[in-house]
């Protein structure tokens, strides 16, 4: 588990780190920058609800016919 926690934080160093240096070497301009990282975020935001909700409707069939065979 600790090795888990260590990959986690390594990700998420580097993407900072990744992050700040596009942000620093991008030849637009910082209007636009933050239209794109705006978008960019919505499109991330979108898909991800998108695929909580599949995963939730996936899930509650499981249950429901888990439910009907007896097994829970």
């Amino acid at each position: 588990m600790n090795k888990f926690f260590s990959f986690i934080a390594g990700l998420m160093s580097g993407s900072l780190v990744g992050a700040s240096a596009v942000l620093l070497l991008t030849p637009t301009s910082g209007e636009q920058l933050r239209a794109d990282v705006k978008a960019r975020w919505e499109q991330v935001l979108q898909e991800a609800r998108q695929a909580r909700d599949t995963t939730r409707r996936e899930k509650e069939l499981q249950f429901e016919r888990m439910k009907e065979s007896g097994k829970f």
